[in-house]
């Protein structure tokens, strides 16, 4: 099975595809699409949506795994901006009829490292291990994507 996790934000969507294959775990791609604050709205939208379906189109995921929407009752405005790039990547994954799954934060923590309130550095070192990367990515959203498709191969093991 083939699965891509994306941590999608406004300037940085991180994301992380990996194979699972006979009981093994491998690392295919891992970046992030990037936008300027200094751009529209609406052309940082369609950068993140042209990112994502280009990386579908290359890697050919089998599933999509997002982050569910976590809204603090003091910024509400960051839910709103963190809506609208998760509707284009929907949107991407409808189009292609990719199945989409969706997992809270400290659930996808609580798969990787045991405890749902692990820091991002405990995440992203058990990330890199699990996947045997031998230097940390430079952007959290990048381990956090792979983070999400972990928990998923996890969890798609549990239900079978």
């Amino acid at each position: 099975m083939r699965i891509l996790g994306i941590d999608p934000a406004l300037t940085i969507t991180g994301y992380g595809v990996i194979d699972f294959k006979k009981g093994r775990l491998s690392l295919v791609e891992a970046g992030i699409i990037t936008t300027s604050a200094k751009q529209p709205i609406s052309e940082r939208l369609q950068r993140i949506f042209q990112g994502v379906n280009k990386l579908v189109a290359d890697t050919q995921p089998q599933i999509m795994v997002l982050e569910k929407l976590y809204a603090h009752y003091r910024h509400p405005t960051t839910a709103y901006v963190l809506g609208q790039a998760r509707g284009v990547i929907c949107l991407a994954c409808a189009q292609e009829k990719i199945p989409l799954v969706e997992y809270a934060a400290t659930r996808v923590k609580k798969a990787i490292v045991g405890q749902g309130l692990a820091s991002k550095y405990q995440v992203q070192r058990m990330v890199a291990g699990i996947l045997g990367i031998k230097e940390l990515p430079r952007y959290n959203d990048v381990t956090d994507a792979l983070a999400l498709a972990l928990a998923h191969s996890y969890m798609a093991r549990v239900n079978l």
